[in-house]
């Protein structure tokens, strides 16, 4: 099973837009952009690509790769980013700063010196474990019936009984409570239910009732709570931001982590996924809702007028499940809300 630090090795390696590409049509440059930029830490890929670009996940359609510079594609603080035109087309060269690099080896954290594409902390604690199922999974899974020594809820180093568990197919899992269910933004079809993590769980003997440990609690275990094991985890394979294959329109119907307020840097939950052809790396643009407002022009009390949706940002997908969908919001010109549309890059 690929640990976490691979899967974060892996949207590195994937998010520092390894290959070079010929754009059919001119890629606009943000009206303000600079010949030349010197990388500072802190910095992201999106973020000196917004610089340079108004659309910064084109980067890649732009992006000179220069033989002669060993490992092109990672970039450090201290390095130079240039804007050349070519044929008509924008051309990003990176020049090499002063600062002595280490080994070209994939880095996977800031210490290890290259730039991050995005800002990884943001979806790290997103990019495994099971956040949504769906009605049928819930129903087939294992769960927590009692719990050992006379202990009415479970914690760290507690031994739960499970129903049923009746093969070692799996030694690991985890534990995940019911949550909130995820509609479509349109229809209210339900598409599948948050889960909750609560925490780990190593399994010691199989049977009905099989008999786990439970291993790093977040939340207090109670009866009821499923399992899932662990090496079902979806890992975050390589991936290139790019628009979707196919035209796709839906809606955020969910935030994450409690926020009320949704902004850059925030993950939202979308009613598409991957079998609406939607996929990781796939950029969307964000329309603010239109409110219905009261015509006070009219002498009809009732009637109202819907102002029409606006531009309100982008957002780069980077989970996805059968029915809905994980995106960071990398880009809000305005407050986001639940409800607001998301639809193909324009």
């Amino acid at each position: 099973m690929p640990s976490a630090r691979h899967q974060l090795i892996s949207l590195l390696l994937g998010l520092t837009l390894t290959w070079g590409a010929t754009a059919a049509d001119t890629v606009a440059v943000n009206p303000a952009h600079p010949d030349r930029y010197t990388v500072v830490r802190g910095d992201t890929l999106w973020d000196i690509a917004g610089r340079f670009l108004r659309e910064p996940w084109r980067w890649p359609e732009v992006w000179h790769v220069n033989p002669q510079i060993r490992n092109p594609h990672l970039i450090y603080p201290g390095d130079i980013i240039t804007m050349t035109w070519v044929n008509g087309q924008p051309r990003l060269s990176l020049q090499p700063g002063s600062t002595v690099k280490l080994t070209p080896e994939v880095r996977s954290t800031p210490l290890d010196g290259a730039i991050p594409a995005i800002p990884v902390d943001a979806v790290r604690q997103f990019l495994s474990r099971p956040f949504v199922v769906d009605q049928q999974s819930l129903d087939q899974a294992p769960y927590v019936v009692h719990f050992a020594d006379g202990h009415i809820l479970g914690s760290t180093n507690i031994k739960a009984y499970i129903r049923a568990i009746e093969t070692k197919e799996h030694l690991q899992y985890h534990v995940v409570r019911p949550g909130k269910p995820y509609r479509d933004g349109e229809s209210g079809e339900l598409l599948g239910y948050e889960a909750l993590f609560v925490g780990n769980a190593e399994l010691q003997r199989i049977g009905d009732p099989a008999t786990v440990l439970l291993t790093g609690m977040q939340l207090e275990t109670v009866i009821g709570d499923r399992l899932f094991p662990a090496d079902e985890d979806v890992p975050l394979e390589t991936f290139y931001p790019k628009a979707p294959d196919q035209q796709i329109e839906g809606r955020i119907i969910s935030v994450l982590n409690g926020v009320s307020q949704i902004g850059q840097f925030n993950v939202v939950v979308l009613d598409r996924g991957d079998s609406d052809g939607l996929a990781v790396g796939d950029v969307m643009n964000i329309l603010h809702k239109g409110r219905e407002v009261r015509d006070v022009v009219t002498p009809r009390s009732d009637d109202t007028v819907t102002l029409p949706d606006e531009p309100a940002g982008t957002l780069l997908v980077f989970r996805t499940f059968p029915r809905v969908s994980f995106a960071l919001i990398m880009q809000a010109t305005r407050p986001l809300n639940v409800g607001d549309r998301v639809i193909n890059p324009l």
